[in-house]
């Protein structure tokens, strides 16, 4: 064989040099990225970096000197934020994107004690057959709102659509132009309505709508009368609704059941936390409506789930319907929820459920926890100042209302945009808010173990 032969099939030697990828694996720098990503992702990134290396070397670019380095970069880069708490400087306490409610920790326990063993989900321990899932959940429920008896379900659009096709499938279901919304994610109240079989019958006008005008819309084939609170959104002007007392007194004397969708759920005063009122559920069933659908995730502070809380008579059928076992409360959630709800019997739901301890922090303490923040950037050569600002529920939730806060504003020399992209970037991914071409943190809605970590992030998003 010629020289030349030998030569055009020898491989380079730097291809020869790199890694085995099993012998990648037991590098000690993956190790962590292995008990984090599991040994399946870790080998197909460790597969995909060598083969951009080979690639790279039959180039003719120079080999890389540190292999498990940019291994770890691929994972970053294909799995951002994996398995990663994040930190919510944005000031909005029920951020949809960042997973709503931060449950209590009693509700963190609860599922741990329950969700490691077997726990009585749905067994009727006298008889030793199959019972109701939920049962003593549905108690509570009860106790704490003033209900007659509730069902769980997994989200509050599920309660809704639960509740309108057991009451009135086939019939028609009246309400009012103003009410009918959207929220977050897409969902439409008219587009649930016509899932569940329920012909809608849009009664008043977009900014106002009276008692006449449901009581014109009767017929022999009214269903039920729905009313939706307008929780993420305000109208303003000339305006004016029908309330809950007086389609009480319609839905009663007409023999048909009210259904009102609450959407967030509140079960606490709101004025008690420096917010304009937000109608409760207990005010809701006192005022005449006969199931309240609402969320467990929103103001109540729990985990994800909907609840439907109102008279027997009218929850019966929903408990009874094939629907129920297609969006019934997992166990966990379940556990969760059971927990949550006892603060609120216990009196301690402000000092131990987030979302109310955070409403309530007071603004100088928010202050304080700022300065210290702004002062440890400073003391790295950023620039950074404490300013007044707003923090907002969030979540759909008491629209146009904020609580008075503390922010730590950070203006790049490069655009704002670009750091906050940075930030979300990082491990644990930071989220903030944007404004003037700065960089806001409230400090409210970031939990008070995490302060420390705010300046180092933001030093790094800034070298980077």
């Amino acid at each position: 064989m010629s020289a030349a032969r030998r030569t055009k099939a020898s491989p380079d030697p730097e291809l020869r040099r790199l890694p085995a990828v099993e012998k990648l694996l037991e590098t000690p720098e993956l190790t962590p990225q292995i008990s984090l990503y599991s040994r399946p992702l870790v080998t197909a990134a460790a597969r995909s970096v060598l083969a951009e290396l080979r690639a790279g070397i039959k180039k003719g670019l120079p080999p890389a000197s540190d292999i498990p380095k940019l291994i770890v970069s691929h994972l970053r880069r294909d799995w951002p934020g994996f398995m990663s708490p994040v930190i919510n400087a944005t000031g909005v306490i029920l951020h949809t994107n960042l997973g709503r409610a931060p449950i209590s920790v009693k509700a963190l326990e609860a599922i741990c004690w329950l969700g490691g063993a077997y726990m009585n989900l749905e067994s009727d321990l006298a008889e030793g057959g199959r019972g109701q899932r939920t049962g003593d959940l549905r108690r509570l429920i009860c106790t704490l709102t003033g209900a007659e008896d509730a069902v769980i379900v997994n989200n509050n659009a599920a309660a809704v659509l639960l509740t309108l096709v057991a009451l009135g499938h086939g019939g028609e279901a009246i309400v009012s132009r103003g009410e009918l919304v959207q929220i977050g994610g897409g969902f439409r109240v008219p587009e649930i309505m016509e899932q569940s079989g329920v012909s809608l019958r849009e009664v008043g006008t977009t900014n106002r709508t009276t008692l006449k005008d449901y009581t014109k819309a009767l017929s022999d084939r009214t269903a039920l009368i729905l009313k939706v609170h307008r929780s993420n959104f305000v109208q303003k002007g000339f305006t004016g609704e029908t309330s809950l007392t007086e389609l009480a007194g319609l839905a009663t004397q007409y023999q048909l059941p009210l259904i009102y969708d609450m959407g967030s759920g509140a079960v606490l005063d709101t004025a008690d936390f420096g917010l304009e009122p937000e109608p409760t559920v207990q005010d809701a069933l006192r005022g005449g409506a006969d199931v309240v659908c609402f969320s467990g995730d929103k103001l109540l502070g729990g985990p994800q789930a909907g609840i439907a809380a109102g008279k027997k008579e009218y929850i019966a059928p929903l408990l009874e319907h094939p629907f129920l076992r297609v969006v019934r409360l997992d166990k966990l959630s379940a556990a969760a929820l059971v927990a949550t709800v006892k603060s609120y019997l216990d009196g301690r739901a402000a000092a131990e459920i987030p979302v109310w301890r955070m409403m309530a922090l007071a603004e100088t303490k928010i202050k304080s926890r700022a300065g210290a923040v702004a002062r440890r950037l400073k003391s790295n050569g950023i620039a950074a100042e404490v300013i007044k600002g707003i923090s907002m529920a969030g979540g759909g939730t008491l629209p146009e209302q904020g609580l008075p806060t503390w922010l730590v504003s950070v203006t790049p020399h490069s655009s704002a945009e670009s750091l906050a992209r940075k930030l979300r970037l990082s491990e644990p991914p930071l989220f903030a808010r944007i404004e003037n071409n700065a960089v806001l943190l409230d400090m409210r809605t970031v939990f008070p173990e995490q302060d420390a970590l705010l300046a180092p992030l933001i030093a790094a998003a800034l070298e980077g």
